[in-house]
């Protein structure tokens, strides 16, 4: 950023929310930026003309015009700009189509908050500066291509990658000469993304911004977002300017599950608040009755039922209530190999029993975090068991592998069980959620409150037949 304001224009008719956004943008950083707005399609359009802003944010209604309206508009005149489109909450097909038409970043109205709209302004303008960079001259190319941290790819008519950047073959794990004997549809990870992305680049307009799934070398899923355009009509050759969010969705997944396990932690405070009130008095009036004279064995049957299952209530609330609640800590610095090696031993057992061979890659020297050392090798040995559990007896493989990235401790737990379906994935530290037969649905829950109360995160990596991978993160101080 700038010592310069940056300058925001805001098309939206409600007034309320350009309050709002102007209320994040000042908490986020007073005199960083400056919002103007405009209330209706044809004001948006008055200032669009004058570009006279570094960034607009375009709310999709506006009156008898869309959003899509306004990004055409910016084609009409051409004028390149970063454009943020405000949808609603499920607008898929919208963020969609805003993405196709051009806008560099979507975010849904109500679940807009400060981090991110710093993030997504922060991103847009990024990658608006870096497009410009790349049009201001050929000479000027090629030292961006060398040096950019944006994967850089030149592919001929036959889509055959022809040329890559230094930053194309880190991030995929490549040789250039591996990289120059390949073509474009191997760096997809699904045969339908590839076919959609082709039909675009073939387009007039070529394609992108648009989100697609590479895979690297070592077969680990790449979240992407890719700008395709024809470079050289008479040469049929093609740029494309791949950008890595793969960590940008992982961080707004972990804090999308923060924000659920603090909401999931209010609602059990709301139902143990609720439900054990009338609990108790359903338990007295039972017990009450027992001790009148004349009760029959019948209805000593149903009294004994009524109780059994009142108490079970009571537990499932006291064991939600445990796995969700911020929890004392008994903090020493402890090594992640020390906590892994003992959560290991714990289950050491089960890994015998079931035949499963244990591969470790740990950390030279020992990483150091501060940590309740009883805790987090119970959060761990959960995991461990989730895995053994999932892998067949006799051929299961549970990988181990420990490290420092920067000021942040990792601890991986991979499996070689079916993997997790898309689908479930979201719903693993739901309390209650399982899918064993005899599990109470809580343990990942309380893995998961353990780690947050570390100031930690916990992320799954998962893909049906190729197993599972925990990865957590524990701040180094």
């Amino acid at each position: 950023m700038t010592d310069q304001p940056i300058h925001i224009l805001m098309i939206d008719d409600d007034e309320d929310d350009f309050f709002l956004v102007n209320e994040l943008l000042q908490d986020i950083s007073p005199g960083q930026y400056q919002l103007n707005w405009a209330s209706t399609y044809a004001q948006g359009q008055e200032q669009i003309s004058r570009k006279a802003h570094d960034i607009y944010l375009v709310d999709y209604r506006l009156g008898p015009y869309t959003g899509i309206d306004m990004l055409h508009y910016f084609q009409q005149i051409g004028y390149k700009a970063p454009v943020i489109m405000l949808t609603g909450k499920g607008d898929y097909t919208i963020d969609k189509e805003a993405m196709m038409a051009g806008a560099s970043d979507y975010l849904v109205k109500g679940e807009i908050s400060g981090d991110l709209l710093e993030r997504s302004i922060r991103y847009a303008l990024d990658e608006m500066n870096h497009l410009r960079t790349l049009a201001e001259s050929e000479k000027k190319y090629y030292g961006v291509f060398e040096k950019a941290h944006d994967l850089i790819l030149l592919a001929d008519c036959d889509k055959n990658i022809i040329d890559a950047n230094p930053a194309s073959c880190r991030t995929l794990q490549y040789s250039r000469e591996e990289m120059l004997a390949m073509n474009l549809k191997d760096l997809f990870l699904f045969e339908e993304q590839y076919r959609h992305f082709f039909d675009q680049i073939c387009g007039e307009d070529g394609c992108g911004p648009a989100e697609y799934n590479f895979v690297n070398s070592a077969g680990k899923k790449l979240d992407v977002m890719v700008n395709a355009v024809m470079l050289d009509a008479a040469a049929q050759i093609f740029l494309c300017v791949v950008q890595d969010i793969t960590e940008r969705k992982k961080e707004e997944q972990e804090k999308q599950q923060q924000q659920k396990f603090v909401i999931t932690g209010r609602i059990a405070r709301v139902i143990a608040h609720e439900v054990r009130n009338p609990l108790t008095n359903i338990l007295l009036a039972v017990s009450q009755f027992k001790l009148e004279p004349g009760v029959t064995e019948d209805s000593q049957l149903y009294t004994d039922i009524i109780e059994r299952n009142c108490i079970r209530i009571n537990q499932l609330i006291t064991e939600l209530l445990n796995s969700t609640r911020m929890i004392e800590l008994h903090v020493q610095q402890h090594g992640i190999n020390e906590l892994t090696e003992k959560a290991l031993a714990l289950a050491q057992d089960r890994l015998q029993l079931n035949e499963i061979r244990v591969d470790k890659r740990l950390s030279d020297p020992d990483v150091m975090i501060p940590a309740d050392a009883e805790k987090v090798e119970i959060a761990l040995l959960n995991i461990i068991i989730n895995a053994i559990e999932a892998m067949t007896p006799g051929k299961g493989e549970l990988n181990i592998y420990t490290a420092r990235h920067n000021d942040r401790a990792v601890i991986q737990v991979s499996d070689n069980g079916p993997g997790i379906p898309e689908d479930m994935k979201a719903k693993l530290f739901d309390p209650f959620f399982t899918s064993k037969p005899k599990g109470s649905g809580l343990g990942l829950t309380s893995t998961q409150n353990i780690i947050i109360n570390h100031k930690g995160n916990i992320h799954v990596d998962s893909e049906p037949g190729k197993g599972t991978t925990f990865s957590i993160t524990f701040p180094t101080n």
